[in-house]
């Protein structure tokens, strides 16, 4: 059984050889950029799901650009987190975006001309979660690159009293692996899965976590991510 750096190898070298993979390059060690997700990011724009979201979260990587752009396009607040999560949450605002200028103000180099970091306080309930991977299996366990980001990212949300809401990925087909892929008490899984070919609903019967398991977090991650301290301060604050 191949374990989980192993199957991300896998899965990049099989892009590269396709080659299914675009800029930026090289594809290992990131969530890859794929051929067709703008036709992954079509089929999302189209589900219930998506057409009820008022706020939308997507994570910062090349693939899940269009949607982004798409979101503000859509008239919906987009949320994005930081890089690395050293300062929360950016939001941006549809009102805030000049007609023609959504691709732009959803792009990593541009977003903080276009919007805001908030502060956790201040955080919009979110309705939909867009994530990129790196695998996933039909039954919607998923690997990112390796760093924890997006299942640090819904912890933080659930932790902050958001609902539960419903998980996105989308991926190229050639990232679909058949392979075991272990689950633990902090990995987040996805209840949907785009890709160049259209929608899977993967019925995933593992829970998301409801909150950051405290117990794993590191001291060299709460000083990483300073965010953290200040989540714990807020939760310690609410049971006093």
């Amino acid at each position: 059984m191949k374990n989980k750096r192993e199957i991300r190898e896998k899965v990049w070298d099989v892009l590269t050889e396709e080659k299914a993979g675009r800029f930026p390059f090289p594809l290992k060690g990131r969530i890859p950029n794929f051929k067709g997700a703008e036709k992954a990011a079509a089929f999302v724009t189209g589900m219930e799901e998506y057409k009820k979201a008022k706020t939308v979260k997507v994570n910062p990587d090349a693939p899940q650009l269009p949607l982004r752009a798409q979101v503000l396009k859509d008239g919906k607040t987009l949320l994005v987190p930081t890089p690395r999560l050293k300062a929360g949450f950016i939001m941006v605002k549809p009102e805030w975006v000049p007609a023609g200028e959504e691709r732009r103000a959803a792009s990593l180099s541009h977003i903080n001309k276009y919007g805001k970091v908030l502060a956790l306080t201040e955080m919009p309930t979110i309705d939909l979660i867009i994530v990129g991977s790196v695998a996933m299996t039909e039954d919607g366990r998923r690997l990112g690159k390796g760093e924890g980001y997006a299942d640090r990212e819904y912890a933080i949300i659930r932790e902050l009293g958001n609902p539960a809401v419903p998980v996105i990925t989308t991926v190229n087909s050639l990232q679909l692996v058949e392979d075991d892929i272990p689950v633990e008490e902090f990995d987040l899984t996805a209840d949907w899965i785009a890709t160049e070919k259209g929608l899977l609903k993967t019925n995933s019967a593992v829970p998301k976590p409801e909150g950051i398991v405290w117990s794993r977090v590191t001291e060299e991650e709460y000083e990483a991510m300073p965010v953290l301290q200040e989540i714990k301060e807020i939760v310690e604050g609410r049971k006093r």
